[in-house]
C-alpha cells in the first residue's frame, strides 16, 4: 500500500504534461517574437516621421502615421520600373529553375552510371561555395557571351546558382515515385521523354512548388547579382538595388528606406502563405526515402 500511495496520479501526470508543453509553446511564442521583431520594426519605422525615427529608437509603434511614406518611396526611388524587373527577373528565374533542375532529378534518379556517386558528391561540394568566389569567372563567360548589362544574364547566372539544390531535391522525389507506374506507361509504348512530360512532372507538383518558391525567393530578394551583371544600366536593376537610391552621399532617407523594404517583401511574404502547403509537402517528399 506504501508504494503504490507514492506514485503520482494520472492527474499529477497530466498536469505536469501540460505545464511542459505550455512552457515549450511560450518559449516557441518568445524566439518567433524575436525573429519578426526587424520586420515589425522596419514597419512602423515605415509610417513614422523623420523626427519620430530618431527619437523613437527601438520602439516600433509610431506615434503618428505618414502613410505618404509608401506612395514617395514609390515615386521617388522609381519602383515602378523596378518592380516590373523584379517580376520579369523572378519569373525568367523560376521557369529556367524548374526546367533544368526538373530533368536533371529525373535522370539521375532512374538512371545508373559509373561513378554516380562520386559526381554526386562534387557536385554537392559546389553547394558550399559563395559566390564572390565564381563571380569574375561567370562575369568574364557572360561577358564573352555578350549578355552582359541584360536581364538574361542575371537570370541565367541566378538560375545556375541553384540548380544544384533544385536538382537534389527532384532527384529525391523522383526516387520516392513507384516505377510500376512507368513500366505501365512503357507497356504503352511511351518513351523515356514521354513518361517524364506526362506522367512524372504532373505527379510532381508539390516538389514544383517547392523549388519555385525557394528560386522566387532567393531571386527576388538577390542583390549582388542584379548589381554585377546590369551595373552600366540603372534602368535594369531590381528593387533590392534600387534601394540605394535613397542613400544620399551626405544624408538617408531612413523612413523611405523602410517604406521600400516594406514594399520589397510584401509580395514574396504572400506567396509564400499561398504556397506554404506545397512547400512543406514537397520538403517532406524530398526527405522521404
Amino acid at each position: 500500500m506504501s508504494t503504490l500511495s507514492q506514485r503520482p496520479r494520472p492527474r499529477t501526470r497530466l498536469s505536469l504534461r501540460q505545464g511542459r508543453r505550455g512552457l515549450l509553446y511560450l518559449a516557441l511564442l518568445g524566439g518567433g517574437l524575436i525573429w519578426l521583431y526587424p520586420f515589425l520594426w522596419a514597419l512602423g519605422s515605415s509610417l513614422k516621421s523623420t523626427d519620430g525615427f530618431f527619437s523613437g529608437g527601438l520602439n516600433p509603434i509610431p506615434s503618428e502615421f505618414h502613410w505618404s511614406n509608401y506612395s514617395e518611396a514609390w515615386t521617388q526611388a522609381d519602383f515602378s520600373r523596378f518592380f516590373v524587373n523584379t517580376v520579369l527577373f523572378a519569373t525568367g528565374t523560376v521557369i529556367v529553375t524548374l526546367l533544368a533542375t526538373s530533368m536533371a532529378g529525373y535522370v539521375l534518379a532512374r538512371t545508373e552510371f559509373p561513378g554516380k556517386k562520386i559526381w554526386l558528391g562534387l557536385v554537392g561540394v559546389t553547394l558550399f561555395l559563395p559566390h564572390g568566389y565564381t563571380i569574375i569567372p561567370v562575369f568574364d563567360l557572360i561577358q564573352r557571351l555578350h549578355l552582359l548589362n541584360t536581364l538574361w544574364s542575371v537570370v541565367i547566372v541566378q538560375s545556375a546558382g541553384g540548380m544544384v539544390f533544385g536538382t537534389f531535391l527532384f532527384m529525391g522525389y523522383f526516387t520516392t515515385i513507384d516505377r510500376g507506374l512507368e513500366d505501365a506507361a512503357r507497356v504503352d509504348g511511351a518513351n523515356f521523354h514521354q513518361i517524364f512530360w506526362r506522367i512524372m512532372l504532373p505527379l510532381s507538383g508539390p516538389m514544383l512548388a517547392t523549388v519555385g518558391l525557394f528560386a522566387c525567393i532567393n531571386a527576388w530578394n538577390s542583390f549582388f547579382i542584379p548589381l554585377v551583371f546590369t551595373l552600366s544600366r540603372p534602368e535594369l536593376h531590381t528593387l533590392s538595388v534600387g534601394m540605394f537610391n535613397f542613400i544620399g552621399q551626405n544624408s538617408t532617407a531612413w523612413t523611405l528606406v523602410c517604406a521600400g523594404s516594406v514594399i520589397t517583401l510584401l509580395p514574396i511574404v504572400l506567396i509564400f502563405i499561398v504556397l506554404q502547403r506545397f512547400f512543406i509537402n514537397g520538403l517532406a517528399g524530398a526527405v522521404k526515402q
